[in-house]
């Protein structure tokens, strides 16, 4: 196991309640899931999966930074808030600028947390899971739809990230 299990930072929370309740924790321990993942890293974060792919665990964290605010600020806040790693122009960035540099590993951290922040706040401000936002891809979306989406995204790049931290240390585990 990647750590045992009375020492696991995630706190399982509850297998009943009601679906906001639900919704929030599932999120909340894959959140903590990609953090237990990248933790005591550093710069070993920017380690590539394989050549010539740009898939890194520093690249995952920008990404999933970029697409908190993506949902959160810009589609159900609606508030002029452009990515932080990519652009149209270098779509890829937020991999491909994944090296290994302390600036740029706290700049990662400091960014997906914040954008976290953003995320439970509005959440916990939202008065119901039908609160909706536009996007230019998917039209109108609803906090729910984003809730699952958010879910559906981690836990696939989690899975990522249960490879790539194997491939630098040998840890494996939830």
């Amino acid at each position: 196991m990647f750590v045992p299990a009375d020492g696991d930072p995630r706190v399982l929370g509850p297998a009943t309640g009601d679906e906001r309740t639900l919704l929030v924790d599932f999120l909340s321990v894959q959140r903590a899931t990609l953090e237990l993942k990248c933790t005591g890293l550093d710069t070993d974060l920017s380690q590539r999966s394989v050549t010539p792919s740009t898939l890194s665990l520093l690249g995952l964290l920008r990404h999933l930074a970029d697409v908190e605010r993506r949902w959160f600020r810009r589609v159900l806040a609606g508030h002029d808030a452009p990515p932080l790693f990519s652009s149209p122009a270098a779509p890829d960035a937020d991999f491909s600028g994944a090296v290994p540099d302390p600036e740029v590993v706290a700049e990662a951290w400091a960014a997906w947390r914040a954008e976290i922040a953003f995320a439970e706040a509005f959440v916990a401000g939202a008065p119901h899971l039908g609160v909706d936002g536009h996007d230019s891809w998917r039209g109108r979306v609803s906090l729910r739809w984003v809730l699952i989406h958010m879910i559906e995204e981690y836990a696939r790049h989690n899975g990522h990230a249960d490879l790539l931290r194997e491939r630098i240390d040998g840890s494996i585990g939830m």
